[in-house]
């Protein structure tokens, strides 16, 4: 596209979580590396339908314009995935119009704006943390081998936006289910020193209903994840853990 061009965003619209969605269109001004933050931002300076007639400004979540905090999770173009990152160019390579819609597996406040906190609800049942024994100063933390430190880190990079809930099809209000998300967070933090003193909570907290057993191996997950966490492989690790853990259960009775 060239300067003076308009972008058309065909947006999917909720006034609150009782209304009825509904559609609205809108051209906006193109820009060079322009992103759908970037065309969200154009709307809000200048609230206009596509046939020119005032409206409300988009209500949608961001934050760190770096896919970082994972805020700005929005299905683009039946696509769930990042908006920051999504430059309007390559967009618009496939599809003449941008088409924008909440993330169907969360409550919508608003909008383009979900309610995410049954994900940080999952991770409180799977301890998603390293509990910390008082404030004083502790000395350096227990060493473990840099091949599990790498492993660590590649799970860490979860930013819990959600991508991996919404492409999966046992996720959702229909379902217990407690997603791939907090499944490798529960192996994140099962293979810190630390961390694994709680390893027995977590896996008995995947065994509960909606836990691990509830997965349909369709490994949607792991496409549709930005930071390219081996979710799958956390599934099957997770399984086995949980398997074993099962039947050592069994006999100790």
């Amino acid at each position: 596209m060239a300067q003076g061009e308009l972008v058309h965003l065909r947006i999917k619209r909720q006034e609150s979580p009782a209304a009825a969605p509904r559609w609205e269109d809108f051209r906006v001004p193109w820009e060079p590396m322009m992103n759908v933050i970037s065309a969200l931002m154009a709307i809000q300076r200048n609230p206009v339908d596509m046939n020119g007639q005032k409206t409300t400004p988009v209500t949608y979540s961001s934050n760190c314009l770096e896919e970082v905090c994972g805020a700005c999770t929005m299905v683009i173009n039946g696509r769930v995935r990042q908006s920051c990152s999504a430059i309007v160019d390559k967009l618009l390579a496939d599809n003449k119009t941008i088409t924008l819609e909440p993330m169907s597996k969360f409550p919508v406040v608003r909008d383009l704006y979900v309610d995410r906190e049954r994900v940080f609800e999952d991770f409180k049942r799977v301890k998603a943390w390293v509990d910390v024994d008082g404030t004083h100063d502790q000395g350096p933390g227990p060493r473990y081998a840099q091949e599990t430190a790498e492993i660590r880190y590649s799970l860490s990079r979860c930013m819990a936006c959600g991508c991996c809930m919404e492409a999966c099809p046992n996720y959702g209000p229909q379902s217990s289910y407690i997603g791939p998300a907090a499944i490798n967070q529960a192996r994140l933090f099962n293979l810190h020193p630390s961390g694994a003193m709680h390893a027995t909570e977590r896996l008995e907290a995947l065994m509960d209903e909606g836990g691990i057993g509830d997965c349909g191996q369709a490994q949607n997950c792991v496409a549709v994840c930005p930071k390219e966490i081996p979710l799958t492989t956390s599934l099957g690790e997770m399984m086995r853990a949980t398997t074993g853990f099962g039947l050592r259960s069994l006999f100790r009775r």
